[in-house]
């Protein structure tokens, strides 16, 4: 059996009473670890007589063994029958220690008390959203703007929202810079992709035509060695490509196969239901977000600087995940930035802290609200995430364990619960 009590916020104590066949068994297995290190003239290592052992032998270090052997698994029962969450590794005192027992006091960082305001009156709302008959025709341009064909211009000079095919070679002080060269670069005049001014300055030029190009890199430039710059570039045009634009009309409409949308009309209207979701998620997440800082603000809570710790860092691990995703390393990242990864950690502490006390917040609620997460709520999450990922249910279980699918549930059930 293990005592347990709170003795400040954030910190409790576990005492475990090792006593009994339990101890007794635990001293004579350190004995007999203790004594096979012991040597005496004239037997090998551990294998001298007992009496002669006990002569050499340090009890205290064989009851010391004997307690170290037990404390893990002794912490481990007390953390399970007092339902204890740990938040970082807990500290071991050694209260008494002699031959019949042993009493073990483990310090431990656990989560702190956490004083809530009035929750209950927060307020939700989402505002109401609308779509007007412009956002759809000019969500319905940029989609025909996307099925434009290229032309091939076999006179004529390039203009804005041509396609330029082009060769470069960028110069400063009459020496080439590295990474200012390409050759047969598509180029859109007007996508504003390269240094300000190189773009309108391509205006008016002819097939295979070269021109000197004269601008100056921002000061703000990622390259450090080019910042603020001047700078020329040989630049000649091989291509210029004009873009032509689809009609929009029914024929148009089918060919984009969406379902159960065939006629213009259909594309509006598919155009304007689209338009007011995208709407209605981003008015959902900015009162999610006002709703969580409006409780941010009635919290009271000391949060130890364990637990921010660790929250940068899952945050910097799901940075991570979407950059990989992107098909970028965040050493490269960091680098672009200017940025060591201490420096990019230390970066995400308002947000990291902010995020535990929510989340602190929402445990508490949740223990008043009486919230609970069925065994049903779990498999749907995990049959989802599944379907999501294309994985088994059983890869994704190996990944994400069943008690922090738990508690994801629970938090957003009481983050639900909050709402209405």
């Amino acid at each position: 059996m293990a005592e347990y009590k709170k003795i400040e916020s954030g910190k409790a104590e576990l005492t475990v009473t090792l006593e009994g066949d339990n101890w007794q068994e635990a001293k004579k297995k350190a004995y007999k670890k203790v004594a096979s290190k012991i040597e005496i003239k004239g037997f090998r290592k551990g294998q001298a007589p007992k009496n002669m052992i006990d002569k050499y032998i340090n009890h205290n270090e064989v009851l010391i063994e004997a307690a170290e052997a037990l404390a893990q698994q002794a912490l481990l029962d007390g953390v399970k029958e007092h339902d204890v969450q740990l938040i970082d590794r807990p500290e071991l005192k050694l209260d008494t220690l002699d031959e019949d027992k042993c009493v073990l006091t483990f310090v431990c960082p656990v989560k702190p008390d956490v004083k809530l305001g009035d929750y209950k009156a927060l307020e939700y709302k989402v505002e109401e959203v609308k779509v007007e008959d412009k956002e759809v025709d000019d969500q319905i341009a940029t989609l025909l703007d996307r099925k434009a064909d290229l032309e091939l211009k076999e006179d004529g000079e390039v203009e804005d929202g041509d396609t330029a095919v082009i060769d470069f070679e960028g110069f400063v002080d009459g020496v080439a810079f590295e990474g200012g060269k390409g050759e047969n670069y598509d180029l859109v005049i007007g996508s504003n992709s390269f240094i300000p001014g190189f773009e309108s300055q391509l205006a008016g030029m002819k097939s295979e035509e070269t021109k000197d190009i004269n601008v100056k890199f921002p000061e703000d430039y990622q390259e450090a060695s080019l910042k603020g710059k001047d700078a020329t570039f040989k630049v000649t045009v091989h291509e210029i490509k004009k873009k032509v634009l689809p009609v929009l009309d029914d024929e148009f409409v089918k060919e984009l196969k969406y379902e159960n949308v065939n006629t213009v009309d259909e594309l509006k209207n598919y155009t304007k239901e689209n338009l007011e979701k995208q709407k209605k998620d981003v008015a959902t997440r900015e009162a999610d977000n006002k709703l969580v800082d409006e409780l941010a603000k009635i919290v009271e809570v000391e949060i130890p600087q364990v637990m921010i710790d660790s929250e940068e860092d899952t945050m910097v691990n799901q940075y991570e995940q979407r950059l990989m995703s992107q098909g970028l390393q965040l050493e490269q990242f960091l680098k672009m930035m200017g940025q060591t990864k201490d420096e990019f950690k230390a970066s995400m502490k308002d947000d990291a802290t902010k995020r535990v006390k929510i989340n602190l917040a929402l445990e508490e609620i949740a223990k008043l609200e009486n919230v609970e997460v069925s065994d049903e709520d779990i498999s749907k999450e995990y049959d989802k995430m599944a379907e999501m990922y294309g994985l088994k249910v059983e890869e994704i279980k190996q990944y994400v364990p069943e008690e922090n699918v738990k508690e994801d549930l629970k938090l957003n059930k009481t983050l639900d619960l909050l709402k209405k």
